[in-house]
């Protein structure tokens, strides 16, 4: 078959699935943005940068940029149709930026597959959950419809689409979720595993630590309330008072990736070290920004306790891997976190706004690291039997797009 990637950020959720698709004879080949440097595993196309969208209100700004990328994609695809005789047999896109939109009316013969990642509600979800920074009135209500109704679009237009969990899947309307295969991307299993070898260094500094160590780690990409950062800095003090000899070690850039800014501060970080820093001894708080991949790796698999906290909202890959690396997770009590970790059985769970909570848990993991090693052999089988990429996740994934070419267009 000839399969059409469709990602504004490819490989994204794609890395292994598409190159695995070649090596079982398919045609493959990825349309992305031209601003996109990312290494592809298989050959690309570019549509050109989207233009400014000039609008009189910000609230209505996704859905317009959204609907200005996906004319931007159409394009490049009417031009691989027109110019270069390219017709795919399916095609499977991220909804999330829109660049899916219009490609039924280049190829209509063709299954378009949609990467189904989360449906926004202006109740019920992340815009919502956190009383300290929700926003009330019409505007925001209005800009959460604006943020889904691409999404809306891009649903009613899939023969098909995948969704990694049955949380995210959930949050898709009724009449979708016949359409929706739940399968994760997956997690190399073999790579992301424990390693009683392994070593882990805070760059320029001259602290390293080996498994065993106590160190209590925390992951995201950006460090803001939508990850719980806000709960983790406020349960710290407590933790380091309580454990003089305990290190932290955090990974995550400044900035936001899915939530606003901070009012009266540069960042969130700054904003929670205008708070509790004066009670933190700064000098066992490590911020590391973003790391490479095996970095970050090493300090999981060295890791005594992993915080992860998360908003009803997509789960990170990091709460995964931290599993498969044997990391004992103390987890925030949301419903995506729950579908993974099974309190007192895999992991953790506190509710996600209980400070003193936090600050007691992270406490006795990093204090009695022999008694949940129970618990950390069974986080990494849950990743094993369930979401290994080798031996779950990627023929399911394989199967799910076969089975749409297959079928009688």
């Amino acid at each position: 078959m000839k399969i059409l990637f469709v990602h504004q950020n490819f490989p994204g959720q794609f890395p292994h699935l598409a190159p695995a698709l070649v090596n079982r004879g398919h045609h493959v080949l990825a349309l992305t943005s031209e601003t996109n440097t990312r290494p592809s595993p298989v050959k690309v196309v570019k549509y050109r940068k989207p233009s400014e969208v000039t609008l009189s209100s910000n609230l209505t700004r996704m859905y317009a940029d959204c609907a200005e990328r996906g004319l931007k994609a159409a394009f490049a695809a009417r031009q691989l149709r027109d110019q270069h005789d390219y017709h795919p047999d399916v095609i499977f896109g991220h909804s999330g930026w829109g660049e899916t939109l219009f490609l039924k009316e280049v190829w209509p013969r063709a299954k378009l597959l949609v990467y189904a990642e989360l449906m926004y509600r202006s109740e019920g979800l992340d815009t919502d959950f956190d009383a300290e920074f929700r926003r009330e009135g019409l505007e925001p209500r209005i800009m959460t419809v604006a943020r889904s109704a691409h999404l809306v679009q891009s649903m009613v237009q899939a023969d098909a689409a995948l969704a990694p969990t049955a949380f995210q899947a959930a949050t898709f309307q009724p009449e979708f979720r016949d359409k929706i295969t739940i399968c994760h991307d997956g997690i190399d299993t073999g790579r992301v595993r424990p390693d009683p070898n392994a070593f882990f260094e805070i760059p320029e500094t001259t602290l390293s630590f080996r498994p065993g160590d106590e160190l209590l780690t925390f992951v995201n990409r950006s460090l803001e309330p939508y990850r719980g950062f806000h709960s983790f800095m406020r349960a710290l003090p407590a933790v380091l008072e309580a454990r003089p000899k305990a290190h932290v070690a955090i990974v995550g850039e400044e900035g936001q990736s899915y939530g606003a800014a901070p009012k009266d501060a540069a960042s969130w970080k700054q904003k929670m070290l205008d708070e509790v820093g004066d009670r933190l001894d700064l000098s066992r708080v490590h911020f590391l920004g973003r790391v490479a991949y095996p970095t970050y790796l090493s300090m999981l698999q060295v890791s005594r306790c992993h915080a992860y906290l998360t908003y009803p909202f997509v789960l990170s890959w990091s709460l995964m891997e931290s599993m498969a690396a044997g990391c004992m997770v103390v987890g925030s009590d949301t419903d995506p976190v729950r579908e993974v970790i099974k309190d007192g059985r895999n992991g953790k769970l506190v509710d996600f706004f209980d400070i003193e909570g936090w600050s007691a848990a992270l406490t006795d993991v990093l204090a009695n690291p022999a008694a949940y090693e129970a618990q950390r052999a069974a986080a990494r089988r849950t990743i094993v039997e369930t979401y290994d990429l080798h031996g779950k996740c990627l023929p399911k994934l394989v199967e799910f797009v076969e089975r749409a070419g297959h079928t009688e267009r």
